[in-house]
């Protein structure tokens, strides 16, 4: 097993110049009445090729969203790197990085707050294209027909408003908004977790197809490893801020090489209640993960966790890698 200190996790070089390349990307909050500062993301590194998914996943609170708003530069970052198409976004003046949105958008959680009620689809739809003059005037009636045939929805919808259509249907109007300017990567975050389960099936076929039809390279964020597993290419696991695995998508869930990874699938239940009791049966006790370490007792690799000190990313095959916090003479 090879192990790199402070290396940047992605050991294999892309087929492709990636769209979208993140180096050591960190947000600290400053302290608010007392409490202390928060690290909400720290040193995370990763790439997306062209037309790939990454998908980035743990628990609530692991700073998956507050990943996903700075690399879009709604969320300032305290230090790092975020580059788009090659530019560098960190370091960017306001307006050129309005000007770089058309290059990047943001599909939400939840469809029923990120429309405004007050506006129709159509103008909901054309807002963009005003914003980013992207599409002549005589020719945005044209692109917004465009845009709802992309997702499925029939062009004389463009006279009504949010609360006349499903959660569903929304997140299609979501989805064709994000689209108007022909961006090249869209962060969705947890874009179907709001929905029942025959409508999330649909919205994440609609992403794939247009991801094939569109060439379009996707940062999705969630908390469903079995949704994960279908669309994305790669994976990275977060926990407390960091990323402690990063992998294909085949490897991470085939061979899990963190705990905490392994922890996040045997959280999955088994739909056989038979297997599903075998397994519970079968786990070993809770291990508490905490900053600092991740583990109380010996690590994965049977190093013991160091109390400070710079996570080690260990190498478990081509472009498979974990971070681990152990003693520097250990390694």
């Amino acid at each position: 097993m090879m192990v790199v200190a402070n290396a940047v996790p992605d050991a294999r070089a892309p087929a492709a110049e990636p769209v979208l390349r993140v180096r050591d990307l960190s947000v600290v909050f400053p302290p608010r009445r007392g409490a202390p500062a928060v690290r909400a993301v720290d040193g995370v590194s990763f790439e997306i090729a062209p037309g790939q998914t990454l998908g980035l996943v743990g628990e609530s609170g692991s700073g998956k969203t507050t990943t996903g708003r700075a690399i879009l530069q709604l969320q300032p970052a305290s230090g790092g790197s975020v580059q788009l198409l090659g530019r560098e976004l960190t370091t960017m003046a306001r307006g050129e990085v309005r000007r770089m949105r058309r290059h990047m958008q943001f599909v939400l959680q939840n469809p029923y707050s990120s429309l405004n009620p007050r506006m129709t689809v159509g103008r909901i739809l054309t807002e963009p294209l005003l914003v980013h003059r992207s599409v002549p005037k005589d020719r945005m009636a044209e692109r917004v027909a465009q845009l709802l045939g992309f997702v499925g929805l029939e062009p004389d919808v463009v006279q009504r408003y949010p609360h006349a259509f499903s959660g569903g249907q929304r997140q299609r109007i979501v989805i064709a908004r994000a689209l108007a300017v022909n961006p090249d990567f869209v962060v969705c975050d947890e874009p179907v977790s709001a929905l029942d389960v025959r409508t999330q099936a649909q919205i994440v076929a609609l992403l794939h197809d247009l991801q094939q039809r569109l060439g379009l390279s996707y940062l999705f964020i969630a908390h469903d490893l079995a949704m994960v597993r279908n669309v994305a290419h790669r994976v990275a696991v977060m926990f407390s801020g960091q990323v402690v695995e990063l992998g294909d998508t085949a490897q991470v869930f085939g061979q899990p090489g963190h705990p905490y990874t392994q922890a996040l699938l045997d959280a999955v239940p088994i739909p056989d209640p038979a297997r599903q009791r075998a397994k519970l049966a079968a786990s070993p006790p809770d291990v508490e993960f905490r900053r600092g370490a991740a583990a109380a007792g010996p690590c994965c690799f049977g190093e013991d966790h160091a109390r400070t000190g710079t996570p080690h990313w260990h190498w478990l095959g081509d472009g498979h890698g974990v971070s681990c916090r152990f003693r520097p003479e250990s390694g």
